[in-house]
């Protein structure tokens, strides 16, 4: 009997331990998609994850009750928990989000697989069509480079006018000294 008990309770200590890493990536996240896996065979997964790993995030499966035992106070649990009746891999984003978004559906676009159910990014649930979208953005280094270009391209169109009429009465100026010598 006591080893039913030790069971039961190591089994139950795995559980615990498995919800509080869960917990931890769900805090460090900046973004998290979820995504239906099945189909996509072993050595596909694992590509997928090796290929995420080198951009800040991981691809994680596990049972879905303990993913919605962490993710309560993320999203409502009860309204969401129809979305996790299949099996779910949960990607986990930490730094940027669009380059393991273009991963994943580059994956999509290879094999037809993963299936997107939803996302969570900034706090707040996104659709798959959504998530779709975002993931043909840009880069974020690309988009910072971006802005500072639309930024700075006014002001450099301004000093050019500012220092073309400048550059134009100097000529001018010359051209008179020049005729005056003559």
């Amino acid at each position: 009997m006591q080893d039913a008990t030790n069971k039961v309770s190591n089994n139950r200590k795995k559980k615990e331990q498995i919800v509080a890493e869960l917990l931890q990536k769900v805090e460090k996240a900046k973004g998290i998609i979820f995504t239906d896996y099945q189909g996509l065979t072993h050595q596909q997964i694992e590509g997928l994850k090796k290929s995420l790993k080198s951009m800040e995030s991981e691809y994680i499966n596990t049972k879905n009750t303990l993913l919605l035992i962490a993710l309560k106070g993320k999203i409502d649990t009860e309204a969401e928990k129809e979305r996790f009746s299949r099996p779910t891999a949960t990607l986990f984003m930490y730094d940027d989000v669009v380059g393991p978004l273009k991963a994943i559906t580059k994956s999509i676009k290879e094999f037809k697989l993963p299936l997107i159910k939803f996302g969570i990014l900034e706090g707040k649930i996104v659709a798959e069509d959504d998530v779709i979208k975002i993931s043909t953005l840009p880069p974020l280094d690309v988009l910072r480079a971006q802005l500072l270009g639309n930024m700075k391209g006014p002001i450099s169109g301004l000093h050019r006018a500012l220092n073309w009429n400048l550059q134009k009465f100097v000529m001018t100026l010359s051209a008179i000294e020049k005729s005056k010598q003559a």
